[in-house]
């Protein structure tokens, strides 16, 4: 398979991370390679993997698997699967500071040149950058209601033999132009499953789209934003009770009286920049 496209790119964009606790409960979740384009220096960029704080909270063990590259494409179908241990485990993340906040990062540079030390190989991976992140003028210009497209391991399902995740699509369930119950996200409207925590969200129109007016555009390169990260769902506990919770991460299967009512929570995009800069304060740094 050649990586050419937008949407072949998709595929090689997300890692699937598996944890496990203290009492060896295993889980599992998404994570992203996102670029932060410098704001000093624009020819440099800097790798981190992203994923929801839930995701790696209260676990001492992980393990991500990543594609292994040949002639700068992917070797499809043969992969490194880099198990870290606590203390490095947990030590590598960093979360966005607004404890409300479910976005954690950790650099992605030290884990390349561990795949790259252990198999003698470059993983292949492609990214999101901050450059996709929709400024004010392009959400203003965004219709209330959004296809929208999401990549994932829904409750720990993928393609293990070649590596490839699970691209499902939905629509925007609340209008991104506004924050939801005043925090930093919005609703979709989606089968939104455990293993999805963690998932990048984005538009991603091939061609032509309708735009807010109503017409079609089109264009060559079509349409593509980072919109933000999935991180929790919404669940029925019975016919009078609602409630929203983390998407679990367990691989084990739920309770028969909870029921997934296809709402899902999005982080903002804006969250993960917000998270990258902070790690960089953290740090004196100035990207």
């Amino acid at each position: 398979m050649q990586v050419s496209t937008m949407a072949e790119q998709l595929f090689y964009l997300t890692l699937k991370i598996n944890t496990s606790n203290a009492n060896g409960e295993i889980g599992s979740g998404t994570g992203f390679i996102f670029s932060y384009k410098s704001t000093v220096n624009p020819e440099s960029h800097y790798l981190f993997l992203v994923t929801n704080k839930h995701v790696i909270e209260n676990t001492v063990l992980g393990s991500i698997v990543l594609h292994l590259s040949e002639n700068n494409q992917p070797k499809v179908g043969e992969t490194f699967t880099l198990h870290l241990d606590n203390p490095q485990w947990q030590n590598m993340w960093f979360g966005h500071p607004d404890a409300n906040i479910d976005i954690a990062i950790c650099p992605f540079v030290p884990l390349i040149n561990s795949v790259e030390q252990s198999s003698g190989k470059r993983p292949f991976f492609t990214t999101v950058s901050n450059d996709m992140i929709p400024t004010e003028a392009v959400l203003n210009g965004l219709d209330a209601v959004e296809n929208i497209t999401f990549v994932g391991y829904p409750n720990g399902i993928w393609d293990s033999y070649h590596n490839l995740p699970i691209i499902r699509k939905g629509t925007t369930a609340t209008p991104l132009q506004i924050d939801f119950e005043n925090e930093p996200k919005f609703l979709i409207d989606a089968s939104v499953f455990g293993g999805s925590s963690g998932s990048p969200v984005f538009i991603f129109n091939e061609g032509l789209y309708f735009n807010k007016q109503g017409s079609i555009t089109v264009s060559q390169g079509g349409r593509f934003y980072f919109l933000g990260v999935i991180a929790a769902v919404y669940l029925k506990n019975n016919l009078t009770d609602v409630i929203s919770i983390p998407i679990p991460t367990s691989v084990k299967s739920m309770v028969k009286y909870q029921e997934m009512i296809d709402l899902g929570i999005v982080f903002k995009s804006n969250t993960v920049r917000e998270t990258v800069e902070a790690f960089f304060s953290s740090i004196n740094q100035q990207p």
